[in-house]
């Protein structure tokens, strides 16, 4: 093709010159747009995920009844589903079927996969492993794919245990508006699924969440998950068998008292017990010993609940209202009795925490008297108590003390009926409609609660002012008191609490002055 450069200057004549030429360039630019359309497809279904089956359990990973331990209630439910999939004749010949599906929730940490894991090494069942987040995807219809290629496999392979990790990413009440409809789709053939079981297809759903309250009704009724199993953090004797478990092979030294560490951590769930073991050997190795010791468990304990020392500095002015911060929460515990024993005070910084004062009630207890749970109000509000009675006004360090105690006068006002106008029934939003009235009376109440609290507080230091120098002047001196230090320093002081036989401890953890 030729172009006369005289008749470019004429807009008309450019016009006709490129309607002449798009027989040589037109069938070019569609080769070059037909390109480009089947390269983007190609890259899109190289980025697509892929449907593929779930990972099964290997000889490497296995885990059997004796490496679960503080979870005893549990491991008997499961028994006799290990049993029926090991000798499903013994049961069909009564009639009976093996459970569908099997539900754990509660905490995290609390050894929900390790059930499953040693359920299905136990039995000798194929373990199909997949989180329910893998399930979720932008594609529809994937997640659904993915539910019937992962049950098929099941089917294939029986006697098998299909377990699904954090359930509630698929299984989330649905809404009804339709905002999500390819998670609705997905839950839907999670349905089906376990619907579609046969007696004998020998194949055992098991879930884990940690919002049974968030999951979808569905899935929660008999013939689907008929089995829901509270897995909760363990009590003393289940933590020091987690505890035994998890220092098997280790070097302990002869000092080391695994009960005593389990008596300290209270509401510790198993997955942090594991911290607290495997943080003890690392001090040990750190000193370059050969055995762990009992003080390698107190650091780690602390570096659990407290956090990571920190080298803050901080002025001699706010070192010396930490101390009195802290010595607040001591004299303070010491004067409520058995309520919350306190077992460390430090203004030593760790975590976010410039000092902190650390409970651990020795025994798991469950039930609370109001009187008990007020004495806890006071403990938390003795920190900002001491610098107002000592400095004459107060600092921001009492934020975490704060929110604990709000936290707790309104569950005593809105779930326990523990108010002074309102003792018969709760008071929560999501039972009934609040009028304002009720609005306005329970806000109310949880005031009086915690200004009551913080009132108290300030007359029992004021009136053992002297005491509260003492240990205040003792944590400027060492930095860190222990326990029976804080005895020594507290002997001839009597307990103040109205809770005369409490009935109940709540899990302490550190207050930080921030």
């Amino acid at each position: 093709m030729t172009v006369d450069t005289r008749v470019m200057s004429n807009p008309v004549e450019w016009l006709h010159a490129i309607r002449d030429g798009a027989e040589y360039w037109l069938p070019l630019l569609l080769c070059v747009l037909l390109l480009a359309m089947v390269y983007l497809l190609w890259r899109t279904i190289q980025l697509m995920p892929r449907v593929t089956p779930a990972k099964t359990e290997t000889s490497t990973s296995r885990v059997t009844w004796s490496d679960v331990a503080g979870v005893e209630e549990a491991k008997e439910e499961l028994r006799e589903v290990s049993d029926f999939l090991r000798d499903p004749d013994r049961f069909e010949r009564l009639g009976a079927r093996v459970p569908k599906g099997i539900l754990f929730y509660g905490p995290p940490g609390t050894g929900k996969t390790m059930l499953a894991k040693a359920l299905a090494n136990e039995s000798g069942a194929r373990f199909y492993s997949q989180s329910a987040a893998a399930f979720v995807e932008m594609f529809a219809g994937l997640g659904a794919a993915r539910i019937r290629k992962l049950f098929d496999e099941a089917r294939k392979h029986a006697p098998s245990i299909v377990f699904i990790d954090e359930l509630d990413a698929v299984g989330a009440a649905r809404t009804g508006h339709g905002f999500n409809r390819e998670q609705d789709q997905t839950l839907n053939q999670l349905l089906v699924e376990l619907d579609g079981f046969a007696p004998s297809d020998q194949v055992v759903v098991m879930a884990a969440s940690n919002r049974l309250q968030d999951l979808d009704p569905a899935l929660l009724r008999p013939g689907r998950f008929d089995r829901q199993v509270h897995v909760a953090p363990p009590d003393v004797a289940g933590r020091e068998a987690i505890l035994r478990v998890h220092t098997r092979g280790k070097p302990l030294a002869a000092d080391v008292d695994l009960e005593r560490v389990a008596r300290q951590t209270s509401g510790l769930t198993g997955a942090d017990l594991a911290n607290v073991a495997n943080e003890a050997a690392i001090n040990a190795g750190r000193h370059e010993l050969q055995h762990i010791r009992m003080s390698d468990f107190d650091v780690a304990m602390e570096r659990v609940v407290a956090g990571l020392q920190q080298r803050k500095v901080v002025t001699e002015k706010e070192k010396r209202i930490l101390a009195y911060h802290e010595a607040g929460h001591a004299v303070m515990s010491h004067l409520m009795g058995d309520t919350m024993p306190v077992q460390k005070a430090t203004i030593v910084s760790r975590g976010q925490a410039l000092g902190y004062t650390l409970n651990m009630p020795s025994e798991d207890r469950y039930m609370h008297t109001r009187e008990e749970l007020i004495d806890m109000m006071k403990i938390y509000l003795a920190g900002r108590a001491a610098e107002q009675i000592v400095f004459g006004r107060v600092t921001n360090g009492a934020a975490n003390d704060l929110e604990r105690v709000t936290e707790l006068a309104r569950s005593m006002v809105f779930e326990y009926g523990m108010s002074e106008g309102v003792v018969s029934r709760t008071m929560r939003a999501d039972n009934y409609a609040l009028s304002e009235e009720t609005k306005r009376v329970r806000d109310s109440e949880q005031a009086r609660l915690t200004d009551g609290a913080f009132q108290e507080a300030l007359r029992l230091l004021s009136k053992h002012r002297a005491p509260l120098d003492r240990v205040a002047a003792a944590l400027l001196e060492k930095e860190t008191l222990l326990q029976e230090e804080l005895e020594a320093i507290l002997g001839d002081v009597e307990p103040e609490s109205r809770a005369s036989e409490t009935v109940g401890v709540v899990r302490a953890m550190p207050r930080r002055a921030e």
